[in-house]
C-alpha cells in the first residue's frame, strides 16, 4: 500500500517538473523567435510574469 502512494506522490512531482520544463523552453522560444520580437516592438506585449521567475538560476 505504501508503494501506491509513493508511485503517486513521484508522479505529481514528475509532471510538475515536466510543465517547469515545458514552460520554460516555450517561453523562450517565442520570446527568442522573429515574430516573438516583432510583437513586442509593434504592440508593447512584455513578458508575464509566473511563479517560476523568481528561480535562483534566473540570469535577467
Amino acid at each position: 500500500m505504501q508503494s501506491i502512494g509513493l508511485s503517486i506522490v513521484l508522479y505529481i512531482i514528475s509532471l510538475f517538473i515536466l510543465y517547469i520544463v515545458i514552460e520554460t523552453a516555450v517561453r523562450r522560444g517565442i520570446n527568442s523567435s522573429i515574430i516573438g520580437e516583432l510583437l513586442e516592438k509593434k504592440y508593447g506585449i512584455k513578458d508575464i510574469k509566473s511563479f517560476l521567475d523568481d528561480d535562483l538560476d534566473n540570469n535577467k
